[in-house]
């Protein structure tokens, strides 16, 4: 990684630059930070859906919260020591675009994958659930899969676009755009591969059948791919350059 493209807040720019963390703390980060991400989202689920009284609306709700203000935190904590990915689409968009090395994204995925799984056994241990689990839950068809490309879209876009103008900024933007995407998209937004497969581990309320996750996967890695391509060529050139080609 070079030191000097500093990415942070779920792969986001931060200020001040990243300190020279050694390689074992920044994976220890992204493990954590992932763990704790989906401790917040399993057990918001288990906990809104346990209060909700079968309003499945009230739960999304309490899920929804939960899981905006805990990126937030996360992004904010993390985001000096490894960059706060906690999400390989994040992570492979940094790499295609040099400012992480490819053996440290490998790294940092599974460092996210298994911190992911950590996060939903111990959201389980909480809430006094079997530990071992697989969903039952399908999230199938194509409006859920054209959903999360669109979801993992729009992350990219808020991060890119955040650490190009306002870095200090993107813990909240991200914090913010995923409390919107659970809501606008079919899929409820989980935007992240490491998250899919560790949802697959609970059947909870904010679980996913293996079986719907591969779909899922794709649609993500696709979106993310479409919005560093886009965004690569809209943030183009210099803050304040002034141009008069007309359009």
């Amino acid at each position: 990684m070079t030191e000097s493209a500093t990415t942070g807040a779920a792969g986001a720019s931060l200020e001040p630059p990243l300190h020279p963390f050694s390689m074992s703390r920044r994976l220890a980060a992204e493990a954590l930070g992932t763990a704790l991400l989906l401790a917040v989202v399993i057990g918001s689920g288990i906990m809104g859906d346990r209060l909700a009284g079968g309003n499945i609306a009230i739960a999304l709700m309490g899920n929804t919260i939960a899981t905006g203000a805990a990126l937030v935190v996360l992004i904010t904590v993390f985001g000096p020591l490894s960059g706060a990915h906690f999400n390989p689409a994040v992570t492979l968009v940094f790499a295609a675009r040099r400012e992480i090395g490819w053996g440290l994204a490998l790294a940092y995925i599974v460092a996210q994958v298994a911190g992911g799984a950590l996060g939903v056994w111990a959201a389980h241990a909480m809430f006094a659930e079997p530990i071992l689990q697989v969903s039952t839950k399908l999230r199938d068809g194509p409006a859920q899969v054209f959903s999360e490309g669109i979801a993992t879209f729009g992350l990219i876009a808020a991060i890119l676009g955040s650490i190009r103008f306002r870095p200090e900024a993107t813990p909240m933007i991200v914090g913010l755009y995923i409390t919107s995407a659970y809501w606008f998209t079919a899929s409820t937004s989980f935007a992240n591969p490491a998250v899919t497969l560790a949802r697959c581990l609970s059947n909870t309320f904010a679980g996913i059948a293996p079986t719907s996750a591969p779909g899922f996967i794709a649609a993500q890695l696709v979106g993310a791919a479409t919005a560093s391509l886009v965004f690569g060529w809209l943030l183009r050139g210099r803050l304040g350059d002034q141009t008069s080609q007309s359009v």
